[in-house]
Parts: structure tokens; sequence; C-alpha cells
């Protein structure tokens, strides 16, 4: 695991003007790809089947009217003027969103927080030290007393994210169909159908087939590619509005919407479904904010991507107005629109743009997977990171199969940008109702404003939003089941997972053993302390886990150094390194039990690396040498008279936060090396001087060999250099790692649908993900299983 992955490194507040631009530059490629293609099927989409364009232009006009009204209110006023600034220390989308809710309001659905964690600097840097409104403190205590209104704020999160993968199932899909369709311009009807088709499916095999190598290699390609997108359909719009119709720019006004709907009446309702999908892609302005800063973006669409996308439209719509006879086998397309001599090179310049939209929203959908999994709210999967350098490129290669499946199934079961666009329309809609209930609370919760402000958001965005809403779920039969059938897929898998691991952290947190008992057994806990460290992954962060007294009440043998990992998620994005770990003691000193407890972001990446075990021992012994002696010494001495009972948690008040060995320059370092065992305990600079004080083993033998630096003028006393002793020998010996095989089933008397989501879904689901060691670097040769039957 790689304990300083997760660095925040998100560029930031105050950059020049020179790495505002840059950004700008590079979110062209990573965020608009999506968006700037959306002039390929948008006026297919609705002029569709639902109204039909006529000599008057009325239609045509009325839909333009929709498109840069739909453009200005959505992506230019909510998202970059509000929502944008709703950022999780940097980041954003749906989780960043509820992320800043289950800190000011204590909603978290995480059932292992600690009070410690409201330590960390990124969970206090997202308060606002303002007064509370009291309308704002009555919306608090209500979520706050309510555990249904929580679920149902879990839902709504998780719901969003599920669209959010539905979308990534169907931008694909769509994207590279309008793209390849262009080509029925260029052969008969009968043979177009047998060549879009075939073509379409090799491009996304393609497409998905090189995700194991991610992005960065030709990652650079992506901005020039956008922006030439964006280039060639802007001059493209700009050649038809001056040589069709150049008053076109009148059909801008709100007039011409209720003139359309005068005309068209449920036709012009029902064909907003289509209008809608002129927005596709506008969420990523939020959810890509983490890689980005908000000024770029702001820049990037107020002044290249906004005005490109207008005059796209208005040229298309300007040609449109001076050609009503059109074929009716093609229908109204983009390409028509497009001069014929350049036809050609538009085609592949639109094939580029459609992979480059499509690349953005797969990764995305790795990333929220990511972030599902780290809360809790998805099954453990296989996280490969593709790239060393860049932050969160990664590839899942179980998600990127599925997604591939589905992406073809679409596809070759719809094969018209008809039914494509009402189901991609219905799953973007959704996220962006879903982003705006969210924002309502942010803005009282967070922000402290008037309850009144967060009403006139919800019921300006929401309306609109509810409008486009209503059109696209009346094409439930035309493919509008699509993301719904998706969703709910999703939704169950992951609601599934979450409520059967809150119930098996329920019953570890019941059955967990006191140190009551722990003390009773003596220094030697009963048993053989043999050499080594014995690491038990546990989910509890107080209290010693069951799993340690059935192995130590089976087996007659344990490690000289007993260490409880618990590797927890924080709502937070990032974790810095230098708080990454919560060290504490359990028993006495003499007992060598220790917990220490690794907090990560939702965001924050985990690499499996050697370099663990390493990182591991050496938090311990910066523990062990930052520890002072005289209040361990009284503490220790009343600990061992107190009567602990079964719910004692005191362990976390006495625990210390401890930084990465690579982090923390001023703490004790850790060196290994292959020779004899004879070892040594001194200070950083003992290389230029004699004054190295050895502590040799009793045994001589060719193995690692383990040394502490401690840091200069460094004061140790001896009961502190016998631990460290000690915490080196048993490094020497090895490390062995002893995680639980969990069998959770329900226990007699449970409801009819509890049964079914514990011994079928939640079984089903745990035997086929992976288990706890793959949170930790573990080799095979170093693990062993304890298996347990939890009764939930």
């Amino acid at each position: 695991m790689d304990f300083e992955g997760g660095i925040h490194n998100n560029p930031i507040k105050k950059e020049s003007w020179r790495t505002v631009l840059t950004l700008a530059y590079q979110s062209l490629g990573v965020v608009y790809g999506d968006l700037s293609t959306s002039p390929l099927y948008v006026y297919k989409s609705t002029f569709a089947e639902d109204i039909q364009h006529s000599e008057t232009n009325e239609e045509i006009y009325g839909v333009l009217s929709f498109v840069f009204w739909t453009l200005t209110l959505i992506p230019l006023l909510k998202y970059v003027f509000i929502v944008l600034r709703a950022d999780d220390n940097g980041e954003g989308g749906t989780f960043a969103l509820y992320s800043l809710l289950c800190r000011h309001a204590r909603v978290s659905s995480l059932p292992n927080c600690q009070v410690a964690d409201e330590e960390l600097s990124e969970y206090k840097s997202s308060e606002v030290l303002l007064a509370g409104k009291p309308g704002g403190s009555r919306l608090k205590s209500t979520l706050e007393k309510h555990r249904l209104l929580q679920k149902f704020l879990l839902v709504l999160a998780l719901i969003g994210t599920c669209m959010v993968i539905g979308d990534g199932v169907l931008t694909p899909a769509i994207s590279v169909f309008s793209a390849v369709s262009g080509l029925e311009l260029s052969t008969s009807k009968e043979h177009h159908q047998y060549i879009v088709l075939p073509i379409s499916c090799i491009i996304l095999v393609f497409l998905f087939a090189l995700q194991h190598y991610g992005t960065h290699r030709i990652g650079f390609l992506f901005a020039p590619i956008v922006i030439t997108w964006l280039i060639c359909i802007s001059a493209i719009g700009v050649y038809n509005i001056f040589h069709w119709n150049p008053n076109v720019y009148q059909a801008l006004s709100p007039y011409y919407m209720y003139k359309f709907f005068k005309k068209t009446r449920r036709g012009g309702w029902m064909s907003l479904g289509g209008i809608l999908l002129c927005i596709t892609g506008s969420e990523a302005m939020f959810a890509d904010l983490g890689h980005f800063s908000q000024l770029s973006i702001k820049i990037a669409f107020t002044f290249v991507v906004y005005p490109s996308l207008i005059l796209a439209y208005m040229g298309q719509a300007a040609y449109l107005s001076k050609h009503h006879i059109i074929e009716s086998d093609y229908r109204i397309g983009f390409y028509v629109s497009v001069p014929e001599k350049i036809r050609w090179p538009v085609l592949g310049i639109a094939i580029l743009a459609a992979v480059v939209g499509s690349q953005a929203i797969i990764t995305g959908t790795f990333s929220i997977i990511k972030q599902c999994s780290a809360l809790g709210c998805f099954p453990r999967v296989k996280i490969i990171h593709t790239s060393s350098k860049i932050h969160g490129q990664i590839y899942i290669p179980e998600i990127n199969w599925i997604l591939m499946l589905l992406c073809l199934a679409v596809t070759i079961g719809f094969r018209d940008t008809k039914r494509m666009g009402n189901a991609s329309g219905l799953a973007v809609i959704t996220v962006m109702l879903v982003t705006t209930c969210l924002m309502s609370l942010v803005i009282v919760l967070c922000w402290h404003k008037n309850v009144v402000v967060a009403l006139c958001f919800i019921l300006f965005f929401g309306s609109v939003e509810a409008l486009y809403f209503s059109a696209s779920l009346i094409k439930f039969l035309e493919g509008a089941w699509v993301p719904i059938a998706l969703a709910l897929i999703f939704l169950l898998v992951m609601y599934t997972w979450h409520y059967g691991t809150l119930k098996k952290y329920e019953f570890d947190l019941q059955n967990k053993v006191s140190i009551n008992w722990l003390l009773k057994l003596g220094p030697s806990l009963g048993i053989v302390r043999v050499p080594g460290i014995g690491l038990i992954h546990t989910e509890l962060v107080s209290g010693i886990p069951a799993i340690f007294s059935h192995f130590v009440t089976n087996l007659p043998a344990f490690h000289q150094v007993l260490v409880f990992l618990c590797i927890k998620s924080v709502p937070v994005p990032h974790v810095r390194p230098e708080e990454r770990f919560l060290v504490g003691r359990i028993g006495p000193k003499e007992y060598r039990l220790y917990r220490c407890i690794a907090r990560y972001g939702y965001r924050d990446i985990h690499k499996d690396d050697i370099e663990f075990e390493k990182v591991l021992v050496c938090s311990i012994a910066e523990f062990i040498r930052s520890e002072r002696h005289e209040y361990n010494h009284e503490h220790n001495h009343e600990r061992e008279k107190k009567d602990y009972d079964d719910n004692d948690d005191d362990d976390d008040e006495s625990m210390t936060v401890v930084g990465t060995c690579t982090t923390n320059l001023d703490g004790i370092r850790i060196s290994e090396e292959e020779g004899d065992c004879r070892e040594i305990v001194g200070t950083s600079d003992d290389h230029s001087n004699n004054n190295i004080r050895e502590i040799k083993s009793p045994l001589v033998t060719l193995r690692k060999r383990v040394r502490f630096v401690l840091p200069k003028n460094s004061v140790i006393d001896v009961n502190a250099r016998e631990e460290l002793r000690e915490l080196m020998e048993a490094r020497e010996a090895g490390m062995a790692f002893i995680v639980g095989h969990s069998y959770v089933r329900a226990k007699k008397g449970s409801s009819f649908f509890r049964r079914v989501v514990i011994d079928f879904g939640y079984d089903f689901l745990r035997r086929n993900s992976r288990g706890p060691r793959s949170a930790v670097s573990i080799p095979h040769t170093s693990m062993l299983e304890v298996g347990m039957i939890y009764h939930v």
C-alpha cells in the first residue's frame, strides 16, 4: 500500500495566470469532450418523431431558443457560477456534496467514525465560521435525529452515482454511433445500416480494450483533438449563419419558445428529451474539479466551449431553416449542414472527439466506483493505477468489461440515436436533479444561507430540470427504461453491500473482547509469545476484535509484538500523509500490544507496495519514541487497576497522530538491509562520529538487519529503548498477517427481507469480491486466515 498516494495535489488557489490558462487548456480534453460532441445528435434526436420541420421554421427556431437558454441556465449559471463553489477541499461530484453534508450535519454512513477524525486539516478547513441561521439549525437537528432521513440522503446520493455509472454505458454508445453515422450520407440507404453498426462496435471494443494501458501516454492529444473539434464546429456554424440565414440570431429570444409550444403542444413537450442532450456532460465540470481548479474550468467553458456550441447550434439551425425537403431516411443530423467538400475530414475529427469524450466518462466511472468502495457502498474490486505521476488515473478490470458488454448491448439493441438519446437524457437529467437537491442542503447547512435562498435555488433550477425529466420519463418504453434498469441493479448491489457491511460491523462491535479479559491473561497473554510481529486486520477502531480471542483459544502461541490494524475511510477527499496514522496502546507497556489506524479520504490512492510493512513499523517506533515516559508510567499503572467493561472505548482518547516516515522529517527513521542481525539504535548524525550504541541479538545469523535512526539530539529513556529493541528484533524475525474470513448469516428469527439480503445477496457479493487482504499488500506466505461465522 502506498501511504503517500493520498497527497492532496489539487492545484490551487493562488495560481499564476499562466498556470490557470494551462489548466484551462488541459481541461478541454478531460472535462468537455462529452459536452462538445452533443451537436452530433441533438437536432437529430429532437426531430426524430415528436415534431416535424416545417417551412414556417417555428419548430427549428423554437428548438434553437430552447438549446440556447438551456445551455445558459444549466451549465453556465447553475454549474459555473454556483455549484462549482460547493467544492469539498477542491474536489467535486455527488460524493463531494454528500461528504460536506456528512461533516456539517453528522449524517455519515461510515460506522467507525471517531472524534479524532474531526481534527483532520481538511475536515476542519471545510467549516464556515459563520453563525448558523435558525432555519439551518432546525434542519440540521432534524437530519441528525431521524435515521430515516439519513438513509434517504444516502439513497439519494447513491441514485445520482448509479445514474453516472449508467451514463458511462450510454455516452460512449451514442457518441461513437452518432459520429460514425456520418457515413450514411456517403453510402446508399441499403448499405449504410450494415456499415455504421459494425464500425461503431469495433471502435467501442478498441476503446475499452485500451483502458488497461491508461491515458497518460496519449492524454496530451486529448486537448488538441477537442480544440480542433470546437474550432471546426464553430467555423462551420459561422459559415452556415452568414451563407444561409444571418437573421437566425433572432431565434435566441425566449418568445420563440412560446411560439414553439403554442404550435407543437404535446409533441413539443415530448421533444424536450432530445433538446436535453445539449447539456449532456455538464456534470463533468463539477465531477472533475479535483483535477483542475474552479477558475480554469470556468474560463474554459465561458470563453471557449460555450460560444463554440452556441455558434454550432445556430449554424445548424440557419442551414435547416433554408432546407425543408430532407430525405426522411437520413432525417435531420449534424452532417447534413457540413459542406460536402470537408465532410470526410470532419467525420474523422468527430470520431476522435467522440472517443475522447467517451474516455473521459469511462475514467470518471472508475473514479466514482472507487469512491463508493472507499465509503463502504460498493464491493471491493481490483484497482490498478495506470500512472504513477498523474493523480486519479485508475483502471478497474471487472467494471471495464461489464461497461463494454453493456455498451455493445445498447448499441446493437437500439441501432439508432433516437432511443439512445432517450436513455442518455434520462440519466443526465437525473444526476442534475440529485445535484440540485443536495446543493439546496449545502446552501443551508454548509454555506449558512437563509432557507429562502435554498428554496429559490431548488424551485428555479428544479422546475427547469423537472420539465426535462418528465419529458424524458415519458419515453420509458422507447429507451428510457435502460438507465432506470441499470440504476436499480447498481443501487441494489450498493445498498446490499452497505447494509451487510454495517451489520457485520455492528456484530464486531457487540462481540468485541473487553480489555479486562486481556489484563487477566498477563503479559504473556496466557500463551507462548514467539518472535515476530503479528498484524491483525480489523474494522474496529476501539476494543479487541472477537477474532483475536477466537485465535488465542484455538492456538497455543502468538507473536511477541501484536498490532491491531484498521484501515478506514473518512468523509474527506484526502488525508494528509502527516496525519495518516493514529497509533496507541492496548493494555500496559509490557504487553507489547498496539493499535494502528490508517485513515484515507475517499479520493486517496491506495497502492499495493512492499514498503507497507516498513512504514507500519516505523510509525509504531515513532509512537514509542515520542511517548511521554512520565505520563505513560502513571497511565499504565492506573489502567492495570481499572476494571474495563465490554463497552470500553478509552483506547481512542490515548491515541497519537503519527505521520508517514517519508513526511515526518524530524521523526525516527528505519533502515533495512540484508546481513547479520546485530543492530543499532542511534541518532541521525551517528554516521559522522563513533557514539553509536549497539544492541546485539543473542543469535547472529544472516537475515534482514533493522536499524532505527533517531532524530538529532533525541533523548530516549531506558524503557523506550528496550521497547524499540524488542520491536527491532520482532521485525527481523518477520511479520505475519492474521485476517478474518467471515461467513455472515442472518440470525434465527430474522425477517424474510434480512435473510434474503444477508444469506443470498451479501453472501454472493462477498464471495465474488476481493477480501480484506486486498486493503494491504499481504504476501500469501505470510497470511493466516481465521474463519468465523457472523450471525447478524
